[in-house]
Order: structure tokens, then C-alpha cells, then sequence
């Protein structure tokens, strides 16, 4: 930090297990991730390159190489998942996560059918060489699960390996955890919190008034994802305080205002 400020909230330092960010690169180019690692690398814990965009993005192994040397960790979007398994080349696909030697690797079934069975299955096997990234929820807006259910996958993908479960919301912020509107389903939220400890959790918030809501929930350590590189730092504020949205909820009852006139 530039400025030395007491009383800002306790936030985890890299390597973390709590309060992660996982930034959305949807195709940025080397100059741009240039940029990226100058202006936040500190703050990024997760690079995640949407979706397909790691087929056809340029450069895909020095991008890569950049964000391990930034202490960044990669993993492909859940969507390339996807397609390999719909096309029967799940081994194919565990030999691309060895090939690019990607330290994590993203199971998802928000946009094909397939059985929990075999989605637990993928996770343990993948598991076996690398750290799992899974992630419960529909990107189709009219399909909504309950809780109950929401819960007990949650469960079953953390006992099959999962090291974090990623709840859906797709880059627009208007599925799964959400309403199409954007409004959280907090009543979702605060059942599945009942039972799986939040640390385990990365819950998709790419619009800000999602994070300030999740961050007023659980604090500034908690783990979010879907944030585009350009909004990396202003999250770290609404983590800190240094924001309005977020200004009372962690030092609205320690700032005494005084007068030096």
C-alpha cells in the first residue's frame, strides 16, 4: 500500500485459500496482460480464460507463461470442458490440462446434460493431476434449482476432489446466484451457507453491486469470481473500505471524525 491507513480490514496475502479473486481474461492480448500484471498482479489469484477463448487466443503459452511468472494461477473456462466431454475426448482433454500444465482445471455442466455421476467422476479424475475448479448452476436463465439441491451438489463435487465450488452467473451476472435482473437470490445464498463454510465457495460477481453485497455478507476475504481485468482494483477498495459502498461496513463505527481548526 501507498499510504499507511490503520484500522483497513485484514486482508490474506498470496498464496491465499480465502478472499481470492478470479479475473475473467476473455481474449486480452499480451500487451494487455502486460498491463494487467503492472497495475494488479497482487490482487489476482486466479486467471480464467473465458469460456472457448483459449483455442483460438494468440500467443495462448506466453500468456500463460506471463501469468505464472505474475504468481497468477490459469485455468481453461468450464465451457472447453464442456465440448471435450460432449465430443467423448475427456482424455483428450486431461492431456491438454498436462500438455499446458495448468495448475488448476475448471468441470462444469451449465451448458450440457450429463449426469452428476459423471461430472463427480471428471473431478476425481482430474483431481489425480491437478487442483479441481467445479462449478454448480444452469447458464440457461429458465432452469432454476433449489437449494436443497444447489446443497447437495455442492457436497458431492467437494467429497469427489473439488477444491472450490464456483457458484454460476455467467459474465452478465444474471443466472444461477442471480435473478435476471442481477439481484441475488439471497435467500439461495444464505441456505447453502447453513451448511458449506463459505471459504469453500467462489460465487461468480461480476457486477458491483453483487461484490459490495457478497463482501457485506462475508467480509473482505471472500472469494469471488467473473471480474473483468479493468475492475480488479476497484474490488480491492470495496475489500478494504476505500470505497463508499463499502466505507461503513468496515470503518463507519472506528472513524472519529475531528477538527484540527
Amino acid at each position: 500500500m501507498n499510504f499507511d491507513i490503520p484500522g483497513l480490514p485484514d486482508r490474506s496475502v498470496k498464496p491465499r485459500e480465502n478472499g481470492l479473486t478470479m479475473m475473467m481474461d476473455k481474449g486480452l492480448s499480451i500487451r494487455q496482460v502486460e498491463d494487467t500484471i503492472a497495475a494488479s498482479h497482487q490482487y489476482i489469484d486466479i486467471a480464467k480464460l473465458g469460456f472457448g477463448t483459449s483455442v483460438i487466443t494468440n500467443d495462448l503459452e506466453l500468456k500463460l507463461q506471463m501469468y505464472k511468472d505474475a504468481d497468477i494461477q490459469t485455468c481453461f473456462g468450464g465451457t472447453l470442458f464442456e465440448l471435450y466431454f460432449a465430443k467423448g475426448m475427456f482424455d483428450d482433454y486431461r492431456r491438454l490440462i498436462d500438455r499446458y500444465k495448468m495448475p488448476l482445471a475448471e468441470v462444469s455442466d451449465g451448458s450440457i446434460n450429463m449426469t452428476q455421476e459423471e461430472k463427480c467422476m471428471c473431478i476425481s479424475k482430474l483431481a489425480e493431476q491437478t487442483t479441481v475448479l467445479s462449478e454448480v448452476g444452469s447458464k440457461d436463465a429458465d432452469k432454476i434449482i433449489p437449494p436443497y439441491k444447489w446443497i447437495k451438489l455442492i457436497q458431492q463435487e467437494l467429497e469427489a476432489g473439488a477444491w472450490k465450488v464456483i457458484g454460476e452467473a455467467r459474465e452478465g451476472g444474471n443466472v444461477g446466484l442471480f435473478r435476471s435482473t442481477g439481484e441475488v437470490r439471497s435467500g439461495l445464498v444464505e441456505e447453502i451457507l447453513n451448511t458449506i463454510p463459505g471459504e469453500k465457495i467462489m460465487w461468480e460477481a461480476p457486477i458491483k453491486a453483487q461484490q459490495v453485497w457478497f463482501i457485506k455478507l462475508l467480509g473482505a476475504n471472500v472469494n469471488l469470481g467473473n471480474i473483468a481485468p479493468n475492475e480488479v482494483i476497484p474490488l480491492e477498495t470495496l475489500r478494504l473500505g476505500l470505497r463508499g459502498d463499502t466505507f461503513e461496513q468496515f470503518m463507519g463505527k472506528e472513524v472519529k471524525v475531528t477538527s484540527n481548526l
